[in-house]
């Protein structure tokens, strides 16, 4: 992946900029991208957060989003100034693959106005006003780092300001409780399928209702969609989506080898 050789060559280089803020540092899970520079840094030893998994909006004064995900922990948060000769969208896609590559489950996912109004991201969500920009060139992602750190949850918001200027927040919270399970949205799990044609849930060997009620909830938001479902329990999981009123003919039979369930769209 891009993002992968991007990050690489930087973790291979070292470098670091004499410009960060005094104090500051990179997460050890996110190497940073070539040319930024640390604006804004604080670490707190225990810190309750909520974040969304869904588009912000305010309602009779207060936020409003269909789902939220909460925990308290130990809470690094850092915002870099990304080069002016890379736009905040490939910033945020390279982090955002580079930790997939990781195995970092994605919780939710939104891109520009599907997120909300920009401003309650940077106010209400971050208390970061660095953060207002373009309501059309954001994006957030919230993520579950993979074992060993499965109750960790890492954030990427990614904006460009009215001046050009464009900028990557992250946030890693590092839970004092397992966080159990946590549910990707069924929007998430189409934009995953549409990004990069495959979506892996290698946890998912045997279907569960809650599982197979969220999945056939996403195939079901493009109806045309067409894909092949692979694993050793790949006929199960075609049988439980089909009494979702999933369509049989969109769903096909792959490598009954596979670890878990593996979802392709058939182009």
């Amino acid at each position: 992946m891009r993002g992968l050789s991007l990050f690489g060559m930087l973790l291979a280089s070292g470098a670091v900029l004499a410009a960060d803020v005094a104090g500051s540092r990179d997460l050890e899970v996110l190497a940073r991208f070539p040319g930024s520079q640390i604006v804004s840094f604080s670490e707190v030893a225990e810190q309750e957060r909520i974040y969304p998994q869904g588009a912000i909006r305010r309602i009779s004064g207060r936020l409003r989003y269909e789902r939220e995900v909460t925990a308290q922990g130990a809470l690094t948060s850092l915002t870099y100034e990304l080069p002016r000769t890379h736009a905040a969208d490939e910033v945020f896609t390279a982090a955002r693959e580079a930790l997939q590559a990781q195995d970092a489950e994605l919780l939710y996912w939104c891109q520009g106005r599907e997120c909300g109004s920009s401003s309650l991201w940077a106010n209400a969500v971050f208390d970061n006003r660095i953060l207002y920009g373009s309501d059309d060139q954001q994006a957030y992602v919230l993520m579950r780092l993979a074992e060993p750190r499965q109750d960790s949850l890492l954030v990427l918001y990614s904006i460009t300001r009215g001046n050009k200027r464009a900028y990557l927040h992250a946030e890693l919270l590092a839970a004092n409780a397992p966080l159990g399970e946590v549910l990707p949205t069924p929007a998430t799990l189409l934009r995953q399928l549409n990004d990069g044609g495959e979506l892996r849930l290698a946890k998912q060997t045997e279907p569960s209702d809650a599982w197979v009620a969220l999945l056939a909830r996403s195939l079901n938001l493009n109806s045309t969609l067409r894909v092949s479902l692979s694993g050793v329990q790949a006929e199960a999981w075609r049988q439980a989506l089909v009494a979702q009123r999933v369509r049989a003919a969109r769903l096909e039979l792959g490598d009954s080898s596979v670890a878990g369930l593996r979802i392709n769209v058939l182009r």
